[in-house]
C-alpha cells in the first residue's frame, strides 16, 4: 500500500476571493502584517500497489480528471 498527499492550489494571476477573504478576517482578528492569501486543497489517499511509478501515474491520471482543474490550479503529488 502506498500513501500519497496531492496539494492543489490556484495558479497565480487566478483571483483567490477565498484566500482574500481569509485575508481579511485574519486582519481583523489582530494579526496583522498577513499578505496574499491564498487558499487550497489537501488530499490524502491510500493505493493498494508497492508500484510506486504505476502510483504515480494513477495520481496524476486522477489530478488531470477530477482531483484538480487544470485550466486555473496547479497540484504537486508527495508519497509518503
Amino acid at each position: 500500500m502506498i500513501k500519497a498527499r496531492v496539494t492543489v492550489t490556484l495558479k497565480n494571476g487566478v483571483l483567490d476571493p477565498q484566500g482574500k477573504a481569509i485575508e481579511g478576517a485574519l486582519g481583523s482578528l489582530g494579526f496583522e502584517g498577513v499578505h496574499q492569501v491564498r487558499q487550497g486543497k489537501v488530499f490524502d489517499l491510500e493505493l493498494d500497489t508497492s508500484d510506486r511509478t504505476k502510483a504515480e501515474d494513477e495520481l496524476k491520471a486522477m489530478c488531470e480528471k477530477l482531483l484538480a482543474n487544470t485550466v486555473i490550479e496547479n497540484y504537486s503529488i508527495a508519497l509518503i
